[in-house]
């Protein structure tokens, strides 16, 4: 009865109805249609249910690659390519394009992982110093969107205890990547195995914990991608191997210098190490053992005192501004505004404006 839980139907209302009784009244129907993303018409229609019509194909793709999705990131994979669509619709009104450019992504389909990666890093035009922000940002400018699940319980968030840490929707003209809300240096990785998927296997995916560690197929690629975008071998060459510390614990300290300066985390420079040879896999283990032993950190939660920010960290700036855009232009409506921007109050889509305007 996990649905009539979600729902805040008591258990014997949902068992009527399973016996065939008319057992809902019309707002349980209306709260159960808006778990699974749809209208209450949706379920008044007598026709059989078609799912190539009411999926789309991409849906249908990450659904194949991972069947026991929960309801909540089913329906929350529709709102980002509900979100993509008001997006592209939008960008053809623009009257400044080159604001929203198009995906002309490198072709590095075939090329050896290094070499894809170096080629991307030049495509995205990354410094050596980054952090989460300046990869989103690198990323957007090539016209993929990046979305960020918020922090705090709502329609943009994937569940905490769910397993699943990002997912693409692959487009030729839009791409969109979505991420799970964790602390920023996971966040980057993300970021850079999903653009694996986009750039070198050209094709929607939904990873989890599991994806991000994997030695094998497709993932084992993004993974190395991600790597190789994040940390790069020449990047190596700061990191001096006779300090390395005898205890586990202080890796961490060891590397602290490099951590801030790419905005990544200890595992994946020591995965970098070892992929070069310079560190052993009982080493690499050692440090992950001592870590899965560490209590782990709550992440950062959402603050509604700033409610009028959190579209920014939610769709990125190049979503957000054009809405603004498109409300200026009077495109869209206040309340149309509002709606894609997460729901915002009108205040607060005033107060974000302001927040632009004085960037």
């Amino acid at each position: 009865m996990e649905l009539a839980a979600s729902v805040h139907i008591p258990d014997s209302t949902m068992q009527r109805l399973f016996n065939g009784e008319d057992a809902l009244t019309f707002n349980q129907l209306k709260r159960i249609a808006e778990f699974f993303g749809r209208g209450v018409l949706f379920f008044l229609d007598p026709n059989p249910v078609d799912a190539n019509n009411v999926h789309t194909p991409q849906f249908r793709t990450l659904a194949n690659q991972k069947p026991d999705l929960s309801p909540k990131v089913k329906t929350l994979i529709e709102r980002v390519e509900k979100q993509r669509d008001v997006y592209l619709n939008l960008r053809e009104t623009s009257r400044s394009l080159d604001e929203y450019p198009f995906f002309d992504p490198p072709d590095i389909a075939n090329l050896h992982v290094v070499v894809a990666a170096g080629r991307t890093r030049e495509w995205l035009q990354l410094d050596q110093q980054n952090t989460f922000d300046t990869y989103r940002t690198a990323v957007e400018r090539k016209g993929i969107l990046v979305f960020r699940s918020n922090g705090y319980s709502g329609k943009w968030q994937i569940p905490k205890d769910d397993p699943i840490l990002g997912f693409n929707l692959f487009d030729e003209v839009c791409p969109v990547i979505f991420i799970k809300k964790q602390f920023p240096v996971q966040q980057s990785f993300t970021l850079m195995h999903e653009l694996g998927h986009v750039l070198r296997h050209r094709t929607s995916s939904i990873d989890d914990v599991n994806d991000l560690q994997a030695h094998v197929g497709r993932e084992r690629d993004a993974n190395a991608f991600a790597g190789n975008v994040l940390v790069p071998t020449e990047f190596l060459n700061t990191i001096r191997d006779r300090e390395r510390p005898q205890v586990f614990a202080e890796y961490e300290d060891w590397l602290l210098a490099q951590r801030r300066m790419w905005g990544v985390s200890t595992e994946v420079i020591l995965r970098r190490l070892l992929d070069v040879g310079r560190l052993r896999q009982a080493e690499y283990q050692g440090y992950r053992n001592w870590r899965a032993g560490i209590p782990k950190r709550e992440e950062e939660q959402g603050n509604r005192a700033y409610r009028h920010r959190e579209p920014k960290h939610i769709f990125g700036d190049r979503f957000v501004l054009r809405i603004l855009d498109a409300l200026n232009s009077q495109d869209v409506t206040l309340n149309k505004a509002s709606t894609y921007l997460d729901g915002l109050k009108i205040q607060d889509l005033h107060r974000l404006e302001d927040y632009y305007a004085s960037l």
